[in-house]
């Protein structure tokens, strides 16, 4: 009894992904190479699904890792993929990459996150970008969620010169990473969030949004685009869930303003390092004076 149970569970959860990607049985099937009859009978818990089915299915499905080893243990095989800390002495190679990528992108601003949005470390410029803001101390209580602080009247909110526009693309856009991921938690926040945001907060469809403008500690504006960067070939679970947001200034105007806040210009420029992954970098998360 205890065996069909498992296979229901595995072959629900098998359904519940392909409907998601909006596959039928036959179509899933012939691009994972096996019979759309086999896999009928694993959806309807009638048959068991072997270990190098269920890997290949996953891939077809494009299900994440995390969600992949829940698979594999629903169905009694062992996980697939290692999950470790981003501590741990295996992930060094990971958090050096992540370090050399935050320091050479001083003096612009860059994080790195997880799958719910949570900062993991930011550079120096994000602490100078964000110097003199009245932030609600809540607000960067760990984990600080970069969702949440970014739309947040009292956390980054009030920087945006141009909110509606921009609240509305990040709403669309983490919606489509929640339908993506099936992530009750990331969805939860974006429930959250949306509190924050009118419903009439956007810009109107179908129409190209500007750069991302702020406000400047200085009083200025500054203008951004970004860049939304993952692993490309991640080999266990934290590492394929980190994703670096970089923010390149979309005049010249701010990347000289940016030069000057980060003391860049001046003959003894303060000493900056990338934040070391696993916390929130502490000169960023201690003033009440990172970015969503």
């Amino acid at each position: 009894m205890a065996t069909a149970r498992a296979h229901d569970q595995v072959g629900a959860l098998l359904r519940e992904w392909r409907t998601r990607r909006r596959m039928t049985q036959l179509e899933l099937a012939l691009d994972a190479g096996i019979s759309a009859r086999h896999l009928s009978f694993v959806e309807t818990g009638r048959s068991k699904p072997g270990r190098d089915m269920l890997l290949r299915v996953a891939e077809q499905l494009q299900v994440p890792f995390r969600e992949r080893n829940q698979l594999l243990l629903a169905a009694g095989h062992a996980p697939a993929f290692p999950e470790r800390s981003l501590d741990s002495p295996e992930l060094a190679p990971v958090r050096e990459a992540l370090n050399l990528i935050l320091s050479g992108h001083e003096p612009y601003p860059a994080i790195v996150v997880d799958r719910h949005w949570n900062l993991i470390a930011a550079n120096a410029a994000v602490a100078v970008l964000t110097d003199g803001v009245d932030i609600d101390p809540a607000l960067l209580a760990p984990p600080i969620n970069v969702l949440r602080l970014g739309v947040h009247p009292r956390g980054l909110g009030s920087l945006l010169v141009n909110p509606g526009e921009w609240h509305a693309y990040f709403r669309d856009r983490i919606e489509r990473q929640a339908a993506v991921t099936a992530d009750q938690e990331l969805a939860a926040v974006i429930r959250e969030v949306a509190t924050y945001i009118g419903p009439g907060d956007g810009a109107p469809v179908g129409e190209a949004i500007g750069p991302l403008r702020m406000r400047a500690p200085d009083g200025g504006e500054l203008s951004f685009y970004g860049m939304f960067a993952t692993f490309e070939t991640p080999f266990e679970v934290t590492t394929s869930e980190l994703a670096i947001e970089l923010l390149f200034p979309a005049d010249a105007a701010t990347a000289q303003a940016l030069k000057h806040l980060s003391g860049a210009g001046s003959s003894s420029p303060p000493r900056t390092r990338a934040s070391e992954p696993g916390r929130a970098r502490g000169r960023t998360a201690a003033r009440r004076r990172p970015a969503g």
